[in-house]
């Protein structure tokens, strides 16, 4: 069976909302196999960097032997935040897939527009949408019951 790799974002999504970090989750791929998947530690690491994005790329680097994934494809459950959206270019990952939309923090389609701006040295093929709706109601679940 051919492996999702937003499912396998949205299973890391779903554990860091149980260890209480905000709910985002990433999954790389590489000929179709899920070669890394993160999610969000920023809390249990004390690390403000430590997005599920930035950890999948720093995984996956680890594990491929290589600065740059080029052959790779990101999927993450939230629009990356203009961070995120730096490293995926440093990276020169191939395509970046996401789930819901960040209109408040996001840096692909909101906010700075990060692929867009003539700085930007590689910019992915991007697109939004996938699976959305499952990936928002993780994030709403998360912060109605903070609230």
């Amino acid at each position: 069976m051919k492996p999702d790799p937003m499912a396998e974002a949205l299973a890391e999504a779903a554990a860091a909302g149980q260890r209480g970090e905000v709910p985002v989750g990433a999954a790389i791929v590489r000929d179709g196999e899920v070669v890394a998947q993160a999610g969000n530690r920023t809390l249990e690491r004390k690390d403000p960097s430590a997005h599920a994005e930035l950890l999948a790329i720093r995984a996956a680097c680890e594990k491929l032997g290589m600065e740059r994934i080029v052959d790779c494809d990101l999927y993450v459950t939230l629009e990356p935040c203009a961070m995120c959206a730096a490293a995926i270019s440093f990276a020169r990952l191939h395509r970046l897939y996401w789930g819901a939309p960040d209109p408040k923090s996001g840096a692909v389609e909101h906010g700075p527009r990060f692929f867009a701006q003539p700085t930007c040295h590689h910019a992915p093929e991007c697109y939004g949408g996938i699976r959305a709706d499952e990936a928002a109601e993780l994030l709403k679940r998360f912060f109605g019951e903070r609230r």
